[in-house]
Protein backbone atom coordinates (compact mmCIF):
# COMPACT_ATOMS: atom_id res chain seq x y z
CA UNK A 1 0.00 0.00 0.00
CA UNK A 2 2.55 2.39 0.84
CA UNK A 3 4.08 1.88 -2.53
CA UNK A 4 1.74 2.72 -4.49
CA UNK A 5 0.91 5.96 -2.55
CA UNK A 6 4.48 6.64 -3.43
CA UNK A 7 3.75 5.70 -6.93
CA UNK A 8 0.84 7.88 -7.22
CA UNK A 9 2.59 11.01 -5.27
CA UNK A 10 6.01 10.63 -7.39
CA UNK A 11 3.20 10.99 -10.65
CA UNK A 12 1.38 13.91 -9.41
CA UNK A 13 4.67 15.53 -8.43
CA UNK A 14 6.18 15.10 -12.51
CA UNK A 15 2.73 16.59 -13.14
CA UNK A 16 3.35 20.03 -11.82
CA UNK A 17 3.04 23.19 -13.22
CA UNK A 18 1.53 26.82 -12.64
CA UNK A 19 -1.64 27.07 -11.51
CA UNK A 20 -4.33 28.27 -14.46
CA UNK A 21 -6.23 31.53 -13.05
CA UNK A 22 -10.04 31.91 -13.15
CA UNK A 23 -10.60 34.93 -11.69
CA UNK A 24 -14.11 34.83 -9.64
CA UNK A 25 -15.13 31.32 -10.82
CA UNK A 26 -14.28 27.87 -8.48
CA UNK A 27 -13.32 25.07 -10.85
CA UNK A 28 -14.85 21.53 -9.98
CA UNK A 29 -13.49 17.91 -11.30
CA UNK A 30 -15.98 15.34 -11.00
CA UNK A 31 -15.40 11.89 -12.29
CA UNK A 32 -19.12 11.60 -14.79
CA UNK A 33 -20.74 14.45 -16.03
CA UNK A 34 -24.67 15.08 -15.51
CA UNK A 35 -27.41 13.06 -17.49
CA UNK A 36 -30.26 15.10 -17.79
CA UNK A 37 -30.52 18.40 -15.36
CA UNK A 38 -34.15 18.14 -15.03
CA UNK A 39 -34.72 17.46 -11.35
CA UNK A 40 -37.92 15.30 -12.01
CA UNK A 41 -35.58 12.87 -14.43
CA UNK A 42 -32.09 12.65 -13.66
CA UNK A 43 -31.05 10.19 -11.70
CA UNK A 44 -27.77 9.69 -11.55
CA UNK A 45 -25.02 11.01 -8.87
CA UNK A 46 -23.69 14.07 -11.34
CA UNK A 47 -27.14 15.46 -12.09
CA UNK A 48 -28.46 15.53 -8.90
CA UNK A 49 -25.62 17.80 -7.23
CA UNK A 50 -26.33 20.12 -10.01
CA UNK A 51 -29.67 20.06 -9.15
CA UNK A 52 -29.07 21.58 -5.37
CA UNK A 53 -27.43 24.58 -7.44
CA UNK A 54 -29.55 24.84 -10.11
CA UNK A 55 -33.14 24.43 -8.43
CA UNK A 56 -34.80 25.25 -4.73
CA UNK A 57 -36.53 22.06 -2.79
CA UNK A 58 -40.17 22.98 -0.82
CA UNK A 59 -37.57 21.25 2.15
CA UNK A 60 -33.83 20.45 2.25
CA UNK A 61 -31.97 18.05 4.32
CA UNK A 62 -29.98 19.13 7.37
CA UNK A 63 -26.90 18.22 9.31
CA UNK A 64 -29.22 15.86 11.90
CA UNK A 65 -31.04 14.42 7.64
CA UNK A 66 -34.06 15.70 9.41
CA UNK A 67 -36.47 17.65 6.60
CA UNK A 68 -36.38 21.65 6.94
CA UNK A 69 -37.81 23.99 4.81
CA UNK A 70 -36.15 25.28 2.59
CA UNK A 71 -38.72 27.49 0.02
CA UNK A 72 -41.37 26.34 2.21
CA UNK A 73 -42.66 29.32 5.12
CA UNK A 74 -44.81 26.53 6.37
CA UNK A 75 -45.54 23.29 6.27
CA UNK A 76 -48.36 21.26 8.43
CA UNK A 77 -50.28 18.31 8.39
CA UNK A 78 -53.68 19.04 9.42
CA UNK A 79 -54.68 15.07 8.69
CA UNK A 80 -52.52 11.92 8.31
CA UNK A 81 -52.93 11.61 4.61
CA UNK A 82 -52.44 15.66 3.67
CA UNK A 83 -49.61 17.43 3.87
CA UNK A 84 -49.80 21.37 3.04
CA UNK A 85 -46.99 23.65 2.27
CA UNK A 86 -47.01 27.98 1.80
CA UNK A 87 -43.83 28.85 -0.11
CA UNK A 88 -41.75 32.05 0.30
CA UNK A 89 -43.60 35.35 -1.44
CA UNK A 90 -41.42 37.07 -3.94
CA UNK A 91 -38.67 33.95 -5.23
CA UNK A 92 -37.84 34.34 -8.82
CA UNK A 93 -36.73 31.94 -11.32
CA UNK A 94 -33.53 32.16 -13.26
CA UNK A 95 -35.60 34.02 -15.94
CA UNK A 96 -37.50 36.33 -13.49
CA UNK A 97 -41.22 34.84 -13.12
CA UNK A 98 -42.24 34.35 -9.94
CA UNK A 99 -42.21 31.09 -8.46
CA UNK A 100 -45.94 30.14 -7.05
CA UNK A 101 -47.92 27.25 -5.95
CA UNK A 102 -48.79 26.86 -9.75
CA UNK A 103 -45.22 25.57 -10.07
CA UNK A 104 -44.71 23.40 -7.18
CA UNK A 105 -48.39 21.81 -8.27
CA UNK A 106 -46.98 21.23 -11.50
CA UNK A 107 -43.24 19.85 -10.24
CA UNK A 108 -45.72 17.07 -8.52
CA UNK A 109 -48.12 16.64 -10.63
CA UNK A 110 -45.82 15.10 -13.30
CA UNK A 111 -44.90 12.06 -11.49
CA UNK A 112 -49.15 11.44 -11.67
CA UNK A 113 -48.98 11.47 -15.66
CA UNK A 114 -49.15 8.53 -17.03
CA UNK A 115 -46.95 9.45 -20.30
CA UNK A 116 -44.18 11.62 -17.79
CA UNK A 117 -40.97 8.89 -18.21
CA UNK A 118 -39.24 8.92 -14.71
CA UNK A 119 -37.49 6.80 -13.04
CA UNK A 120 -38.76 8.61 -9.74
CA UNK A 121 -42.31 7.95 -9.85
CA UNK A 122 -42.19 4.73 -7.73
CA UNK A 123 -41.62 7.49 -4.44
CA UNK A 124 -44.83 9.39 -5.83
CA UNK A 125 -47.29 6.19 -6.21
CA UNK A 126 -48.52 7.23 -2.32
CA UNK A 127 -50.30 10.52 -4.04
CA UNK A 128 -53.72 10.92 -4.72
CA UNK A 129 -53.66 14.65 -5.80
CA UNK A 130 -51.80 17.68 -5.45
CA UNK A 131 -54.01 20.78 -5.09
CA UNK A 132 -53.45 24.67 -5.80
CA UNK A 133 -55.28 26.07 -2.28
CA UNK A 134 -54.13 29.82 -3.05
CA UNK A 135 -51.39 31.70 -4.84
CA UNK A 136 -48.75 30.02 -2.92
CA UNK A 137 -50.42 27.31 -0.91
CA UNK A 138 -50.48 23.91 -1.93
CA UNK A 139 -51.95 20.51 -0.63
CA UNK A 140 -50.81 16.93 -1.08
CA UNK A 141 -53.32 14.11 -0.72
CA UNK A 142 -52.21 11.14 0.05
CA UNK A 143 -53.65 7.51 -0.48
CA UNK A 144 -52.81 6.55 2.66
CA UNK A 145 -50.89 7.86 6.11
CA UNK A 146 -46.66 7.62 5.76
CA UNK A 147 -44.31 9.68 7.84
CA UNK A 148 -41.83 9.57 5.94
CA UNK A 149 -43.46 11.36 2.63
CA UNK A 150 -41.80 15.01 3.48
CA UNK A 151 -38.49 13.70 2.36
CA UNK A 152 -39.93 13.15 -1.34
CA UNK A 153 -40.29 17.02 -0.90
CA UNK A 154 -36.62 17.44 -1.37
CA UNK A 155 -36.60 18.11 -5.02
CA UNK A 156 -36.15 21.06 -7.55
CA UNK A 157 -39.06 23.28 -8.21
CA UNK A 158 -39.48 23.65 -11.92
CA UNK A 159 -41.40 26.19 -13.53
CA UNK A 160 -45.10 24.90 -14.89
CA UNK A 161 -44.76 23.94 -18.12
CA UNK A 162 -41.13 22.71 -18.36
CA UNK A 163 -40.29 19.63 -20.97
CA UNK A 164 -37.63 18.13 -22.37
CA UNK A 165 -35.46 21.09 -22.60
CA UNK A 166 -34.86 21.21 -19.13
CA UNK A 167 -32.54 18.69 -19.60
CA UNK A 168 -29.70 20.67 -21.20
CA UNK A 169 -31.45 24.28 -20.36
CA UNK A 170 -32.91 24.18 -16.74
CA UNK A 171 -34.84 27.22 -15.63
CA UNK A 172 -34.42 26.69 -11.60
CA UNK A 173 -34.91 29.50 -8.91
CA UNK A 174 -31.50 28.13 -6.96
CA UNK A 175 -28.15 30.03 -6.28
CA UNK A 176 -26.79 29.22 -9.78
CA UNK A 177 -28.17 29.70 -13.18
CA UNK A 178 -27.16 27.71 -15.94
CA UNK A 179 -24.13 28.78 -18.02
CA UNK A 180 -22.99 26.14 -20.91
CA UNK A 181 -23.49 22.56 -21.32
CA UNK A 182 -21.14 20.23 -22.88
CA UNK A 183 -21.92 16.80 -22.48
CA UNK A 184 -19.12 14.71 -20.95
CA UNK A 185 -16.73 17.70 -20.85
CA UNK A 186 -18.02 20.25 -18.85
CA UNK A 187 -20.67 22.54 -17.19
CA UNK A 188 -20.76 26.47 -16.29
CA UNK A 189 -22.83 28.10 -13.76
CA UNK A 190 -23.33 31.53 -13.22
CA UNK A 191 -23.76 32.86 -9.77
CA UNK A 192 -28.13 34.04 -9.51
CA UNK A 193 -27.42 37.54 -7.73
CA UNK A 194 -31.22 37.36 -7.53
CA UNK A 195 -31.48 33.72 -5.24
CA UNK A 196 -33.61 34.41 -2.23
CA UNK A 197 -31.00 33.34 0.35
CA UNK A 198 -28.59 35.28 -0.84
CA UNK A 199 -26.17 35.61 -4.01
CA UNK A 200 -23.50 33.21 -3.96
CA UNK A 201 -19.70 34.36 -2.90
CA UNK A 202 -18.43 33.89 -6.85
CA UNK A 203 -19.09 35.09 -9.80
CA UNK A 204 -19.65 31.26 -11.17
CA UNK A 205 -18.62 27.38 -10.84
CA UNK A 206 -16.91 25.51 -13.53
CA UNK A 207 -17.66 21.40 -13.77
CA UNK A 208 -14.84 19.91 -15.04
CA UNK A 209 -15.21 15.92 -16.58
CA UNK A 210 -11.90 14.31 -15.52
CA UNK A 211 -12.50 10.01 -15.89
CA UNK A 212 -9.50 9.55 -14.52
CA UNK A 213 -8.97 9.25 -10.86
CA UNK A 214 -5.36 10.26 -10.86
CA UNK A 215 -5.43 12.79 -13.33
CA UNK A 216 -8.01 14.19 -11.39
CA UNK A 217 -5.59 14.35 -9.02
CA UNK A 218 -2.74 15.96 -11.12
CA UNK A 219 -5.15 18.84 -12.02
CA UNK A 220 -5.33 20.01 -8.21
CA UNK A 221 -1.73 19.48 -7.80
CA UNK A 222 -1.50 21.82 -10.99
CA UNK A 223 -3.95 24.08 -9.95
CA UNK A 224 -6.09 23.86 -12.93
CA UNK A 225 -8.46 22.53 -10.70
CA UNK A 226 -9.86 24.21 -7.45
CA UNK A 227 -11.87 21.15 -5.77
CA UNK A 228 -12.63 17.71 -5.63
CA UNK A 229 -15.42 16.29 -3.16
CA UNK A 230 -15.00 12.56 -2.87
CA UNK A 231 -14.14 11.75 -6.64
CA UNK A 232 -10.50 10.92 -5.20
CA UNK A 233 -9.49 7.59 -3.60
CA UNK A 234 -8.28 6.94 -0.35
CA UNK A 235 -4.40 6.68 -1.58
CA UNK A 236 -4.54 9.60 -3.85
CA UNK A 237 -6.25 11.76 -1.07
CA UNK A 238 -3.15 10.40 1.41
CA UNK A 239 -0.65 11.82 -0.92
CA UNK A 240 -2.15 15.31 -1.50
CA UNK A 241 -2.20 15.69 2.33
CA UNK A 242 1.24 16.18 2.13
CA UNK A 243 1.40 19.13 -0.19
CA UNK A 244 0.79 22.46 1.17
CA UNK A 245 -0.72 24.35 -1.12
CA UNK A 246 -4.48 22.06 -0.80
CA UNK A 247 -6.36 21.58 1.94
CA UNK A 248 -8.28 18.81 3.10
CA UNK A 249 -11.47 18.78 4.80
CA UNK A 250 -13.47 15.75 6.02
CA UNK A 251 -16.86 14.89 7.77
CA UNK A 252 -18.78 11.74 8.23
CA UNK A 253 -20.68 10.44 5.25
CA UNK A 254 -24.23 8.53 4.84
CA UNK A 255 -23.09 6.20 2.27
CA UNK A 256 -22.76 2.91 4.01
CA UNK A 257 -20.60 -0.33 2.43
CA UNK A 258 -21.77 -4.26 3.89
CA UNK A 259 -21.67 -7.67 3.41
CA UNK A 260 -24.90 -9.36 2.45
CA UNK A 261 -26.41 -12.76 2.95
CA UNK A 262 -28.64 -14.39 0.27
CA UNK A 263 -31.36 -15.73 2.92
CA UNK A 264 -32.58 -18.02 0.78
CA UNK A 265 -29.36 -20.37 0.79
CA UNK A 266 -30.17 -23.04 3.43
CA UNK A 267 -26.51 -22.39 5.27
CA UNK A 268 -26.70 -18.85 5.47
CA UNK A 269 -30.51 -19.36 6.95
CA UNK A 270 -29.17 -20.19 10.43
CA UNK A 271 -27.95 -17.01 12.52
CA UNK A 272 -24.99 -18.22 13.71
CA UNK A 273 -23.08 -18.94 10.78
CA UNK A 274 -23.83 -15.37 9.51
CA UNK A 275 -22.74 -14.28 13.30
CA UNK A 276 -19.48 -16.17 13.11
CA UNK A 277 -18.74 -14.49 9.22
CA UNK A 278 -19.82 -10.97 11.39
CA UNK A 279 -17.24 -11.84 13.63
CA UNK A 280 -14.11 -13.07 11.99
CA UNK A 281 -14.32 -9.85 9.54
CA UNK A 282 -11.78 -7.63 10.94
CA UNK A 283 -13.69 -4.00 10.21
CA UNK A 284 -11.07 -1.72 11.90
CA UNK A 285 -7.88 -3.14 9.58
CA UNK A 286 -10.12 -2.46 6.49
CA UNK A 287 -10.84 1.29 7.78
CA UNK A 288 -7.11 1.99 8.88
CA UNK A 289 -5.48 0.42 5.99
CA UNK A 290 -7.61 -0.34 2.88
CA UNK A 291 -10.05 3.20 3.29
CA UNK A 292 -6.77 5.22 4.85
CA UNK A 293 -9.37 6.41 7.48
CA UNK A 294 -11.11 8.08 5.50
CA UNK A 295 -13.88 5.38 6.95
CA UNK A 296 -15.78 4.45 10.20
CA UNK A 297 -16.45 0.77 11.33
CA UNK A 298 -20.59 1.02 10.69
CA UNK A 299 -23.57 -0.02 13.40
CA UNK A 300 -26.13 -0.52 10.76
CA UNK A 301 -28.07 1.45 8.12
CA UNK A 302 -29.39 4.50 9.51
CA UNK A 303 -26.25 6.41 9.73
CA UNK A 304 -24.85 7.95 13.27
CA UNK A 305 -26.02 11.64 12.81
CA UNK A 306 -29.14 10.67 11.60
CA UNK A 307 -32.32 11.66 14.50
CA UNK A 308 -33.36 8.15 14.25
CA UNK A 309 -30.34 6.34 14.86
CA UNK A 310 -29.94 3.50 17.61
CA UNK A 311 -26.70 3.43 18.96
CA UNK A 312 -27.96 0.77 21.26
CA UNK A 313 -28.10 -2.21 19.20
CA UNK A 314 -25.93 -5.83 19.33
CA UNK A 315 -22.68 -4.95 17.35
CA UNK A 316 -19.91 -7.58 15.91
CA UNK A 317 -15.63 -6.93 17.11
CA UNK A 318 -13.36 -9.09 15.72
CA UNK A 319 -13.22 -11.89 18.02
CA UNK A 320 -11.75 -15.10 16.27
CA UNK A 321 -12.57 -17.17 19.02
CA UNK A 322 -16.40 -16.07 19.55
CA UNK A 323 -16.15 -16.62 15.88
CA UNK A 324 -15.09 -20.23 16.21
CA UNK A 325 -17.26 -21.09 18.84
CA UNK A 326 -20.57 -19.69 16.92
CA UNK A 327 -19.36 -22.44 14.21
CA UNK A 328 -18.90 -25.73 16.16
CA UNK A 329 -22.21 -24.51 17.87
CA UNK A 330 -24.01 -24.35 13.69
CA UNK A 331 -22.24 -28.10 13.44
CA UNK A 332 -19.18 -27.00 12.17
CA UNK A 333 -16.51 -28.45 13.60
CA UNK A 334 -13.15 -28.25 12.83
CA UNK A 335 -12.29 -31.30 10.99
CA UNK A 336 -8.28 -31.28 11.31
CA UNK A 337 -7.57 -29.11 14.16
CA UNK A 338 -4.68 -26.75 12.90
CA UNK A 339 -4.48 -28.43 9.72
CA UNK A 340 -5.55 -26.83 6.06
CA UNK A 341 -8.74 -28.52 5.86
CA UNK A 342 -11.75 -25.93 6.41
CA UNK A 343 -15.13 -26.72 8.03
CA UNK A 344 -17.16 -24.75 5.20
CA UNK A 345 -16.96 -23.76 2.19
CA UNK A 346 -18.42 -20.06 0.59
CA UNK A 347 -18.65 -17.72 -2.32
CA UNK A 348 -18.42 -14.33 -2.22
CA UNK A 349 -19.04 -12.13 -4.97
CA UNK A 350 -17.92 -8.64 -5.25
CA UNK A 351 -17.04 -5.59 -8.02
CA UNK A 352 -13.84 -5.76 -10.09
CA UNK A 353 -12.95 -2.58 -8.70
CA UNK A 354 -10.02 -2.28 -6.87
CA UNK A 355 -10.60 -1.17 -3.63
CA UNK A 356 -13.83 -3.54 -3.19
CA UNK A 357 -11.33 -6.71 -4.93
CA UNK A 358 -9.15 -5.75 -2.37
CA UNK A 359 -11.93 -5.41 0.77
CA UNK A 360 -12.66 -9.01 -0.34
CA UNK A 361 -9.04 -10.79 -0.23
CA UNK A 362 -9.10 -9.12 3.37
CA UNK A 363 -12.40 -10.73 3.84
CA UNK A 364 -11.21 -14.14 2.74
CA UNK A 365 -8.34 -14.25 4.89
CA UNK A 366 -10.69 -13.19 7.64
CA UNK A 367 -12.76 -16.15 7.10
CA UNK A 368 -9.99 -18.35 6.18
CA UNK A 369 -8.42 -17.80 10.09
CA UNK A 370 -11.71 -19.09 11.39
CA UNK A 371 -11.91 -22.53 9.12
CA UNK A 372 -14.28 -20.84 6.34
CA UNK A 373 -12.63 -20.96 2.65
CA UNK A 374 -14.59 -18.51 0.55
CA UNK A 375 -14.41 -18.16 -3.34
CA UNK A 376 -14.04 -14.89 -3.96
CA UNK A 377 -15.38 -13.75 -7.95
CA UNK A 378 -15.58 -10.41 -8.95
CA UNK A 379 -17.53 -9.11 -11.71
CA UNK A 380 -17.92 -5.82 -13.54
CA UNK A 381 -21.05 -3.89 -11.26
CA UNK A 382 -23.97 -4.71 -13.21
CA UNK A 383 -23.49 -8.78 -13.68
CA UNK A 384 -22.54 -8.89 -9.96
CA UNK A 385 -25.73 -6.06 -9.39
CA UNK A 386 -28.40 -8.98 -11.37
CA UNK A 387 -26.88 -11.80 -10.06
CA UNK A 388 -27.65 -9.97 -6.25
CA UNK A 389 -31.29 -9.06 -7.86
CA UNK A 390 -31.94 -12.89 -9.06
CA UNK A 391 -30.35 -14.34 -5.53
CA UNK A 392 -27.15 -16.17 -7.60
CA UNK A 393 -25.07 -15.42 -4.68
CA UNK A 394 -24.06 -16.61 -1.23
CA UNK A 395 -22.51 -13.83 0.29
CA UNK A 396 -21.86 -10.52 -1.59
CA UNK A 397 -20.44 -6.55 -0.71
CA UNK A 398 -22.34 -3.74 -2.30
CA UNK A 399 -22.52 -0.07 -0.86
CA UNK A 400 -25.87 2.26 -0.74
CA UNK A 401 -25.07 5.73 -1.26
CA UNK A 402 -26.75 8.74 0.44
CA UNK A 403 -28.98 7.13 3.07
CA UNK A 404 -30.96 9.72 4.36
CA UNK A 405 -34.42 8.51 5.63
CA UNK A 406 -35.12 5.74 7.99
CA UNK A 407 -37.66 4.63 5.89
CA UNK A 408 -34.60 3.27 3.89
CA UNK A 409 -35.22 0.33 7.13
CA UNK A 410 -38.53 -0.40 4.98
CA UNK A 411 -36.98 -0.67 1.46
CA UNK A 412 -34.27 -3.19 2.20
CA UNK A 413 -35.85 -4.93 5.10
CA UNK A 414 -39.13 -5.47 4.67
CA UNK A 415 -40.45 -8.72 3.58
CA UNK A 416 -42.32 -7.21 0.85
CA UNK A 417 -39.83 -5.59 -0.47
CA UNK A 418 -38.28 -8.09 -2.02
CA UNK A 419 -37.29 -8.06 -5.63
CA UNK A 420 -38.31 -6.46 -7.92
CA UNK A 421 -40.55 -4.56 -5.65
CA UNK A 422 -37.80 -3.66 -3.19
CA UNK A 423 -34.63 -3.44 -2.36
CA UNK A 424 -34.53 -6.67 0.02
CA UNK A 425 -32.28 -8.24 -2.03
CA UNK A 426 -31.17 -10.91 0.68
CA UNK A 427 -35.16 -11.86 1.13
CA UNK A 428 -34.63 -11.34 5.05
CA UNK A 429 -37.95 -12.10 6.57
CA UNK A 430 -38.68 -10.97 10.45
CA UNK A 431 -42.76 -10.58 10.82
CA UNK A 432 -41.85 -8.12 14.27
CA UNK A 433 -39.55 -6.36 11.98
CA UNK A 434 -42.49 -6.12 9.07
CA UNK A 435 -44.74 -5.00 11.51
CA UNK A 436 -42.37 -2.27 13.38
CA UNK A 437 -42.05 -1.07 10.35
CA UNK A 438 -45.35 -0.85 8.97
CA UNK A 439 -45.90 1.08 12.11
CA UNK A 440 -43.33 3.74 12.23
CA UNK A 441 -44.23 4.39 8.77
CA UNK A 442 -47.60 5.18 9.22
CA UNK A 443 -46.93 7.46 12.31
CA UNK A 444 -46.64 11.34 12.14
CA UNK A 445 -44.96 11.90 15.11
CA UNK A 446 -41.11 11.92 14.58
CA UNK A 447 -40.70 10.59 18.61
CA UNK A 448 -42.98 7.70 18.04
CA UNK A 449 -41.22 7.34 14.78
CA UNK A 450 -37.22 7.14 16.38
CA UNK A 451 -39.09 4.93 18.86
CA UNK A 452 -40.45 2.29 16.48
CA UNK A 453 -37.47 2.16 13.99
CA UNK A 454 -34.80 1.87 16.71
CA UNK A 455 -36.82 -1.46 17.93
CA UNK A 456 -36.52 -2.09 14.14
CA UNK A 457 -32.03 -1.39 13.81
CA UNK A 458 -31.93 -3.66 17.58
CA UNK A 459 -33.65 -6.60 16.19
CA UNK A 460 -32.04 -6.25 12.38
CA UNK A 461 -28.85 -6.35 14.39
CA UNK A 462 -28.80 -9.73 15.84
CA UNK A 463 -30.23 -11.40 12.85
CA UNK A 464 -27.69 -10.17 11.21
CA UNK A 465 -29.19 -10.32 7.49
CA UNK A 466 -26.01 -8.04 6.91
CA UNK A 467 -22.67 -6.96 8.20
CA UNK A 468 -21.89 -3.43 8.50
CA UNK A 469 -18.06 -2.82 7.43
CA UNK A 470 -18.13 0.99 7.36
CA UNK A 471 -19.53 4.28 6.83
CA UNK A 472 -17.84 6.83 3.93
CA UNK A 473 -16.46 9.53 5.23
CA UNK A 474 -16.63 12.76 2.59
CA UNK A 475 -13.45 14.18 1.75
CA UNK A 476 -12.93 17.69 -0.45
CA UNK A 477 -9.26 18.47 -1.30
CA UNK A 478 -9.49 22.13 -2.46
CA UNK A 479 -5.91 24.95 -3.24
CA UNK A 480 -5.52 26.30 0.45
CA UNK A 481 -6.67 29.92 -1.07
CA UNK A 482 -10.22 28.98 -1.36
CA UNK A 483 -12.14 30.23 2.09
CA UNK A 484 -15.78 28.45 2.73
CA UNK A 485 -15.12 24.70 1.78
CA UNK A 486 -17.38 22.96 4.17
CA UNK A 487 -18.91 19.50 4.07
CA UNK A 488 -22.33 18.45 4.99
CA UNK A 489 -23.46 14.50 5.76
CA UNK A 490 -24.87 14.21 1.81
CA UNK A 491 -21.67 15.75 0.63
CA UNK A 492 -24.01 18.06 -1.83
CA UNK A 493 -22.83 20.50 -3.58
CA UNK A 494 -24.81 24.14 -2.10
CA UNK A 495 -21.63 24.54 0.05
CA UNK A 496 -19.92 25.95 -3.20
CA UNK A 497 -22.40 29.04 -3.02
CA UNK A 498 -20.39 29.87 0.10
CA UNK A 499 -16.89 28.98 -1.36
CA UNK A 500 -14.43 32.47 -2.44
CA UNK A 501 -10.88 33.47 -2.56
Amino acid sequence: MRVRAALLLGLLLAGCSAPVSRPGFIVVAMANGPANLDPGVGLDEASQKLHTLLFSSLLKIDETLRIVPDLAIRFETPNPTTYIAEVRHGVKFHDGRELTAEDVAYTYRRFLDPKFLSGRKGAYKMIASVDVVDRYTVAFHLREPSGSFPVNLVMGIVPAGTGPEAARKPIGSGPYAIGEFVADDHVTLTAFTGYFDGAPKNRGLVFRVVPDDTMRGLELRKGTVDVVVNDLSSDIVYALKAESHLGVTTALGTDYAYLGFNMRDPLLQDVRLRQAVGYAIDRQAIVDYLRRGFAAPAIGIVPPMSWAFEPNVFQFTHDVAKAKALLDAAGYPDPDGDGPLPRLRLSLKTSTTEAYRLQAAVIQRNLADVGIAVDVRSYEFATLFADVLKGNVQLYTLQWVGVTDPDMLRRVFHSTQTPPSGFNRGYYNNAEVDRLIDAASAAPDEAQRKKLYGDVQRIIANDAPYVSLWYKTNVAVFQSSLRGVHLSPIAEFTFLKDVAR
